[in-house]
């Protein structure tokens, strides 16, 4: 059992099963009805994405200082009560279930599901490869 971490809209992995979106905005121009069957996400769960000014430091990041500066403040979101509560119990149900997480970034190093990976870990969970 463990979390894969996906980019959304890429191709399911065998047993990967329930897809979260962890993501500010639904995916742009795609129907409500086919975000899962479109492979995007079968739960969209925004309280685990960054804020939209952190989101802006990240997208704007080109250095790797600002990438650190993002770095720092998406974690700084993340310890605050709801979203750490949230990681504990992914952390805890991944030892007994498949499931996904993921963002549309193409380059998982410069994208918040890349942190979220090492928060889950620090948390405990059973992250895939």
């Amino acid at each position: 059992m463990a979390i894969r971490i996906v980019r959304l809209g890429s191709a399911r992995a065998p047993q990967e099963g329930l897809r979260i979106g962890t993501v500010r905005r639904p995916p742009r121009g795609v129907p409500k009805s086919e975000f899962s069957s479109g492979n995007w996400y079968d739960v969209w769960y925004p309280n685990l994405a960054p804020s939209v000014e952190t989101m802006k430091l990240g997208q704007q990041a080109q250095t790797d200082a600002q990438w650190a500066a993002f770095e720092k403040a998406y974690r700084r979101e993340m310890k605050a009560p709801e979203p750490a509560h949230t990681l504990a119990l992914l952390a805890a149900l991944s030892r007994s279930s498949h499931f996904s997480m993921g963002c549309y970034c193409a380059d998982e190093s410069r994208c918040h599901r890349s942190l979220l990976r090492h928060l889950l870990v620090e948390a405990g969970a059973e992250v895939a490869p």
